[in-house]
């Protein structure tokens, strides 16, 4: 079933954005702003945003590129935290959308590093860095949601979902279910929309 994405990207990462609607084929109804909208108020921006295309939308596409990152500033990062906090709100007029984050190519091995033997457990755990180096707030804590105590997060601990630019272009219907799926699950009750 085709299920109504919206992709929320950095102007940098543009280039992906138009692969991804012009290239793979994708069964899904894109929801996704592809003109800019003519104003510089960016409360109307943003409104336009969630009233014409988030509240429409089931599954929010995050592209995780080099420019995305929280510690390069909440004004760089201001329509990108806006429009995942619209993606994550659940209320009158608005569903909460499963999140979706893409790790582009150049952000792969600063985000999927080797293993390493936990000091807690003795155990081996992959290291993933969704951190405000490499991410934006409203990703990283989605993705790492602190509700329990632990030294590693199990997928159904995680809200957002996480995959590669090469994995998603394997199968890219498999990881919108995916995060499609998380709507309903248990861990969306402990979503933050501002972390």
């Amino acid at each position: 079933m085709a299920r109504k994405c919206y992709i929320s990207f950095k102007t940098e990462d543009t280039s992906y954005k138009n692969y991804i609607q012009t290239q793979m084929h994708i069964d899904m109804i894109d929801k996704s702003l592809n003109q800019p909208i003519n104003s510089f108020d960016e409360d109307y921006i943003m409104r336009v945003i969630r009233g014409e295309y988030l509240s429409d939308s089931t599954v929010t596409i995050h592209l995780i590129g080099k420019y995305g990152a929280e510690n390069r500033g909440q004004q760089e990062q201001r329509f990108i935290k806006r429009e995942l906090q619209a993606s994550l709100y659940h209320g009158p007029g608005n569903t909460q959308n499963g999140i979706l984050g893409i790790v582009l190519p150049e952000m792969t091995t600063t985000i999927y590093g080797n293993q390493y033997v936990c000091n807690s457990c003795g155990l081996a755990h992959n290291y993933v860095g969704i951190n405000d180096s490499t991410v934006i707030r409203e990703f990283s804590y989605n993705y790492y949601v602190p509700k329990q105590n632990k030294c590693s997060w199990a997928e159904d601990d995680r809200y957002c979902v996480l995959t590669s630019w090469e994995n998603f272009q394997a199968n890219p219907t498999l990881y919108i279910e995916n995060a499609f799926a998380k709507r309903e699950s248990e861990i969306a009750n402990y979503t933050k929309v501002r972390p």
